[in-house]
């Protein structure tokens, strides 16, 4: 198994925007009151018009001093970010926010168990990675697992209460290095890891996804619950777990409340 390669397949689907704000409140009440108002009218045409199948757009007011609002989108391509952030970017509502940061993804799911099952049938069978054969192998399997975990790979965002949101990566460090485990030992760690995770179902909704190559950190995860101690729980008991304990970095951590595009003005009145 040494001779194969150590790079575990990857599913993807949904890109992935989070906006942080801050709200530029003393300018905000300096308006008059049908300034204000047409600027809210115009934004909740603008966010009613980003929910549909494909394209959803959630708000989400932020507690601390990180920022004010959060927005959240998931989208078919970066593409599609690329829009929303541009209409949202014409309002005139985005005279009074502020960007603080922002995060880009794209909803991943990693396939360790997979990927050492496949790699080993193929190596049985004399096929060389990388080759012709090889990689025809992979995509007619990833397509089958792309097929089956489509609604994974395409959520909605939960429609819960609370959202918390962190990047994370794995520890590169002087004495581990999560890249030079071998994959067996890493697939194994996840197991447990996603073990605890499991235990948590129904209390809290977890979508991951990977930034490598788009953002400053490696994955993001988004946690949504109606309860925000349930964050508090697993977070804490994920900490004990092997590939947590040794191997992972967080990044700041995001906790907001979910605002209906309708409860804007209640939201932003002076």
């Amino acid at each position: 198994m040494t001779s194969l390669p150590a790079v575990p397949l990857t599913l993807e689907g949904a890109s992935v925007l989070h906006q942080m704000m801050r709200f530029r409140w003393t300018a905000w009440k300096a308006l008059a009151p049908a300034q204000r108002d047409a600027a809210l009218e115009e934004a909740a045409a603008t966010l009613g018009a980003m929910q549909g199948a494909t394209h959803q757009t959630a708000v989400y007011s932020l507690i601390g001093h990180k920022g004010d609002l959060m927005l959240l989108h998931f989208r078919k391509s970066f593409e599609e970010l690329n829009q929303a952030e541009i209409a949202l970017a014409r309002l005139r509502l985005s005279e009074f926010l502020e960007p603080t940061t922002s995060y880009l993804s794209m909803v991943e799911l990693g396939l360790y168990e997979s990927t050492l099952k496949l790699y080993a049938g193929l190596a049985e069978r004399g096929i060389e990675p990388h080759s012709a054969e090889w990689n025809q192998e992979i995509e007619t399997q990833v397509s089958r697992q792309r097929q089956a975990m489509a609604q994974r790979l395409w959520p909605a965002i939960p429609d819960r209460k609370y959202i918390c949101f962190y990047p994370m990566d794995r520890r590169r460090g002087e004495s581990v290095n999560w890249y030079q485990v071998p994959m067996a030992e890493r697939q194994r760690m996840m197991h447990e890891h996603g073990t605890v995770g499991r235990r948590y179902t129904g209390e809290v909704q977890q979508i991951i996804t990977g930034s490598i190559g788009f953002d400053d950190w490696e994955w993001g995860v988004d946690l949504f619950a109606d309860d925000p101690l349930v964050f508090k729980k697993l977070i804490y008991e994920m900490r004990f777990d092997e590939v947590s304990a040794a191997y992972a970095l967080f990044g700041v951590f995001y906790v907001g409340l979910r605002v209906e595009i309708g409860n804007l003005p209640a939201l932003l009145k002076p």
